[in-house]
């Protein structure tokens, strides 16, 4: 009787040398941008993001467009690549936008289909873009978030606790209707505390 070969349908936890390389960069990067002191000091002022980082981050690196597919100007690399990143930021407490930007609006407009939502993911994979998903992160357990009524042609509404508010350019916004609109940020009051009111 021959032996059988059995082939193992967990994932590889370990990461490649190529994934250890990026690790490698991106921390000598943070180390220049994000010393302790600095990142405080960032925390107390009107300007919590570092615009140098970020560009650093998109331009110089393309990890704004790590899910973006290559079609649409992204590198079409996997969530291993994103865990890495996100690893790498937290540790030095990176001021950038990159978990409401690069992540969770990509994954939002990945979902979506259109010429517009093309459109702005090759924005958000050159960092030149930021996008948010405007939902409040401050809710109660239990709580409803609040809707935002699409009437009219137009959104209607107040938002609260959003992530990275100050910093977008872009807000994704999800409607009573169940979709999801794209609103140009200079179109919206926003405060310091991350609220987002409608026009």
């Amino acid at each position: 009787m021959s032996p059988t070969r059995t082939t193992s349908t967990q994932p590889y936890l370990l990461y490649s040398e190529e994934e250890e390389a990026l690790r490698a960069a991106l921390r000598d990067l943070l180390a220049d941008h994000c010393d302790a002191a600095g990142v405080i000091a960032r925390v107390e002022t009107g300007a919590p993001h570092d615009r140098a980082l970020w560009k650093a981050l998109a331009d110089g690196m393309g990890l704004a467009g790590l899910l973006v597919p290559e079609s649409q100007g992204g590198q079409g690399a996997t969530h291993r690549e994103v865990a890495l990143v996100l690893e790498e930021l937290g540790r030095a407490v990176a001021p950038v936008p990159y978990l409401t930007s690069a992540v969770v609006a990509t994954e939002a407009l990945l979902a979506c289909e259109g010429e517009e939502a093309a459109r702005l993911l090759t924005g958000l994979a050159s960092g030149r873009t930021i996008g948010v998903l405007a939902v409040a992160l401050n809710l109660a357990p239990g709580a409803a978030p609040k809707a935002v009524r699409h009437e009219d042609g137009a959104l209607h509404g107040e938002l609260t606790g959003i992530a990275d508010a100050a910093a977008a350019d872009v807000l994704l916004v999800p409607a009573d209707d169940g979709a999801l609109y794209a609103v140009d940020a200079d179109a919206v009051t926003r405060t310091l505390n991350d609220n987002v009111a409608g026009p």
